[in-house]
C-alpha cells in the first residue's frame, strides 16, 4: 500500500461543475484531492478488505438479530420504546436495506481493524462510485497510470441492481428521496442516488426534510401533498425518532430506506456488542460499555458517543486522562469505549479506509486523510488504484 502523487487533471474543475461535483471544495478547504493516489496490491484488497468487510458486515447482522429481539439491548442501545416493535418488525420481514460502509484502519499488511458502521446516513457516496472511476479512465488515458491499472469499484453498478430489487420486494415503480436543506454533499449524495434509481427504471421525486407534511389520514406527504409511499431519507434514524414527527412514523406506513433495522447497526453501541459475541476476531477491536470499563486493559481507549457523526465529540483517554476532546453536540445518550488502534500515517497524513457495502456485498473502497487522528467532515478524499 503506497501513498503515490501525481499531477492533477487540468481541467478536473471544470469538468466536477459539468457533473454535478459542487462539494469539491467546501468551506474553502478542498475535499477532493487528486494530487495523489493509494496504490494497492489485488491481494491486499481481496484478502485484507473486501473478505473482511462481508465477514464483519454479517457479524454485525447477527448482533441486530440478537438486539433487536430483547427489550433490555434495545434499552441499552437508547432506542426509544416506541420504536422497539417496528424495529422488530422490519427486521423479520425482511425490510430490504440500500448500502452500508464500514470504516476500518489498515496499512497494507495485517488485519484491516474496524473504526465503526456507518449504516444509516453514509456520504462521499458519488465520488467513490463515479468520481474516482472517472479519474482512473482519464489518468491511464493521459498515460499517467498503466493500462493495467484497476480500481475496487462495483458500487454503481451494484447500487442500480439493488435498486432494482427494492422496487420488485415492494412492487414500486417510484419513490421520494429526502435530505435536509443547506447541505450541498448530502444534496449531491442524493442526487447521485436518483441517477441510480433512475437506471433501475424508477421514477423519482425529491422533497427536502423539512418540507415534508403529515395529512389528517396521518401519511407524509410532500409539498404537493402526495403522499410518500418509498422514501430514501439522508437523515439519521436517532434524530427521527425523538423529534416532533416520530409517533407519526409507525402509522404512516412508508417503505423506509433504510430500514427501521439501520438504527440497530448504525448505534455505536454495536461495537462492544461485536466484542462480546466474537471476543478477539483479527478485525475487531476491543471495544467496552461505560459499566465495562473495569474490563479493559489497555491504556489508550478511544470515548465514542452512541450517536456521533464526523468525528464529533470523540475523546483520546490515556491512563484515564483526555488527551484530545472532541466538540460537537453529542454524548447525552452515553459513551463506549473502543480500544485505541492507530490510523496508519502516509507522512503527515492519517489514512481511513472506508469499505462499501450493497446487497451484503463488499462494493469498493474509499479513502478519507487528515492531519488529525479523528476524520472529520472535511478530511480529503483521494483516490486509489489496484496494480
Amino acid at each position: 500500500m503506497f501513498r503515490i502523487d501525481i499531477a492533477e487533471r487540468h481541467n478536473w474543475r471544470k469538468k466536477a461543475a459539468e457533473f454535478g461535483f459542487t462539494f469539491h471544495t467546501m468551506h474553502g478547504e478542498p475535499y477532493w484531492d487528486e494530487s495523489a493516489y493509494y496504490q494497492f496490491t489485488l491481494q491486499q484488497i481481496e484478502r485484507d478488505l473486501e473478505g473482511p468487510t462481508e465477514e464483519i458486515h454479517q457479524l454485525c447482522l447477527a448482533v441486530v438479530d440478537l438486539v433487536a429481539k430483547d427489550d433490555e439491548l434495545l434499552s441499552k442501545f437508547q432506542i426509544p420504546e416506541l420504536f422497539w416493535q417496528a424495529i422488530l418488525d422490519s427486521w423479520t420481514n425482511k425490510a430490504p436495506s440500500l448500502y452500508s460502509r464500514l470504516d476500518f484502519a489498515y496499512n497494507g499488511s495485517g488485519p484491516a481493524k474496524l473504526f465503526e458502521n456507518n449504516a444509516d446516513t453514509p456520504t462521499s457516496l458519488y465520488e467513490s462510485g463515479f468520481w474516482q472511476w472517472l479519474w482512473l479512465e482519464e489518468q491511464v488515458n493521459l498515460g499517467r497510470l498503466s493500462r493495467q491499472a484497476d480500481q475496487f469499484n462495483s458500487l454503481q453498478e451494484k447500487l442500480i441492481k439493488q435498486f432494482s430489487k427494492i422496487a420488485q420486494h415492494y412492487d414500486i415503480d417510484s419513490m421520494h428521496f429526502a435530505c435536509c436543506k443547506d447541505t450541498i454533499e448530502d444534496r449531491g449524495t442524493v442526487q447521485y442516488l436518483q441517477d441510480c434509481a433512475l437506471e433501475a427504471q424508477l421514477h423519482s421525486d425529491f422533497v427536502f426534510i423539512e418540507d415534508i407534511g403529515i395529512s389528517e389520514c396521518e401519511r407524509f406527504t410532500d409539498l404537493n401533498n402526495r403522499p410518500i409511499e418509498t422514501l430514501f431519507k439522508l437523515y439519521p434514524w436517532e434524530f427521527m425518532q425523538r423529534e416532533e414527527f416520530a409517533p407519526f412514523i409507525m402509522p404512516a406506513q412508508v417503505n423506509w430506506l433504510e430500514p427501521l433495522w439501520k438504527s440497530i447497526l448504525s448505534n455505536k453501541a454495536l461495537l462492544p456488542m461485536l466484542w462480546k459475541l466474537f471476543p478477539n476476531h483479527p478485525n475487531l477491536l476491543p471495544s467496552y460499555f461505560e459499566n465495562e470499563l473495569h474490563l479493559a486493559t489497555e491504556h489508550k481507549l478511544i470515548k465514542k458517543p452512541f450517536f456521533s457523526r464526523e468525528g464529533a465529540n470523540i475523546s483520546l483517554l490515556d491512563q484515564g486522562r483526555t488527551i484530545i476532546d472532541g466538540d460537537g453536540p453529542y454524548g447525552q445518550e452515553g459513551f463506549i469505549y473502543q480500544s485505541f488502534h492507530a490510523l496508519p500515517t502516509f507522512g503527515e497524513k492519517h489514512t481511513l479506509i472506508g469499505s462499501w457495502l450493497v446487497d451484503d456485498q463488499a462494493a469498493g473502497i474509499s479513502i478519507r486523510e487528515d492531519k488529525s487522528l479523528i476524520t472529520q467532515d472535511l478530511s480529503r478524499y483521494l483516490p486509489h488504484i489496484i496494480l
